[in-house]
């Protein structure tokens, strides 16, 4: 088997965690995939010059957001309260209430105004500490897998919530 070949055949069976080797449940894997998402597209704006581009990728970037929040707050945080230190989902939703909050500022300005592209930025600053947090060893993830919930059913939860927001809020399904 080339390596090429194996390296594909790899990816195709699933993300394995770094530690353990085990695959992420589903749910872990889902949130985890919104995050790879929005990272590459605030990586993507920060190339960009056209403002037309620019409000049309930050668009993109805020149904993605509002949708992942949406559904961690719904399903993911409720049913991990008790399974994942209260501290941890608190500032979870702290930070999503400032990141909402950021969102509504910049949907009510175009991009030629200023300090526009300076709040996505900063809004892209804050959504990877928000993401770090999440996903740092001991954080909510590694807690919630430790945890009695069956992420795998949860995921499924999330997907079937997910298209239905994309769908109401007139995106497409980013998966």
């Amino acid at each position: 088997m080339s390596a090429t070949h194996a390296a594909s055949a790899k990816s195709s069976k699933g993300r394995r965690t770094r530690r353990t080797g085990r695959r992420d449940p589903l749910a872990i894997s889902l949130l985890k995939k919104d995050h790879r998402e929005v990272e590459a597209m605030f990586d993507e704006y920060e190339q960009l010059e056209d403002d037309r581009e620019k409000l049309a990728l930050f668009q993109q970037i805020a149904l993605a957001l509002k949708v992942h929040t949406q559904i961690e707050e719904e399903i993911f945080y409720p049913a991990e309260r008790g399974e994942v230190e209260d501290d941890l989902l608190d500032e979870a939703l702290v930070e999503h209430d400032g990141a909402k909050k950021l969102i509504a500022e910049i949907e009510a300005m175009q991009p030629s105004d200023e300090l526009y592209d300076a709040k996505v930025k900063v809004l892209g600053e804050y959504i990877k500490h928000h993401v770090k947090e999440e996903e740092q060893p001991g954080g909510v993830f590694a807690q919630a897998k430790r945890g009695d919930e069956d992420l795998n059913a949860m995921g499924e939860r999330l997907e079937a919530r997910k298209e239905e927001l994309m769908a109401s809020m007139g995106g497409q399904s980013l998966s």
